[in-house]
């Protein structure tokens, strides 16, 4: 079922005590949603269990960020990103994301655990024009290869300055 949610300019802030706690099955479908979660997505909890995690997508957030979380964590290391995401009222707010792989007794992956806390003014107006200039090159690349060619161009622009995505994510703060 497609979301025909509008987005608001109205951003709803985390509080600085606040994490947001979710669990998926490998797939990326919910499996667990904290109540700080559902605050600030604005969704009950029987809305969000069995729903893929980008129900909370938004629109500005280009897919290639995505390709790298997912690259990241399928490989068994965690991710760190600052994410925007989009309520179900359209509004939208930051957060400073780091997802885990979650294993079983056997260490067999399962699902992945992501913790989410307020992330920095300062770190978030330096995303912000990296990810629009993603968005451009993916709207330009076409549907099919967007997500590579925002990468590759993140990837040039961080090689560039001698740093990783990893890296970059960390200077910002959080």
């Amino acid at each position: 079922m497609k979301r025909s949610i509008t987005p608001t300019n109205h951003e709803t802030v985390m509080d600085d005590g606040d994490f947001i706690v979710s669990k998926t099955d490998l797939k990326g479908r919910i499996t667990y949603a904290n109540r700080v979660f559902m605050r600030m997505a604005q969704y009950k909890e029987s809305e969000l269990l069995g729903v893929q995690h980008n129900i909370i997508r938004h629109p500005d957030m280009p897919r290639g960020v995505f390709r790298l979380l997912w690259n990241t964590i399928e490989s068994g290391k965690e991710c760190f990103a600052y994410v925007k995401n989009m309520s179900k009222n359209g509004d939208f707010y930051w957060v400073y994301a780091n997802v885990t792989v979650d294993y079983d007794q056997n260490h067999n992956p399962i699902g992945y655990f992501s913790v989410r806390r307020k992330p920095s003014r300062e770190g978030i107006e330096a995303v912000i024009p990296v990810y629009q200039e993603m968005m451009r090159i993916e709207q330009q690349a076409g549907a099919r290869d967007a997500p590579d060619a925002s990468v590759s161009w993140l990837v040039q622009l961080l090689q560039g300055k001698g740093t990783t995505y990893e890296e970059f994510i960390h200077t910002l703060g959080h």
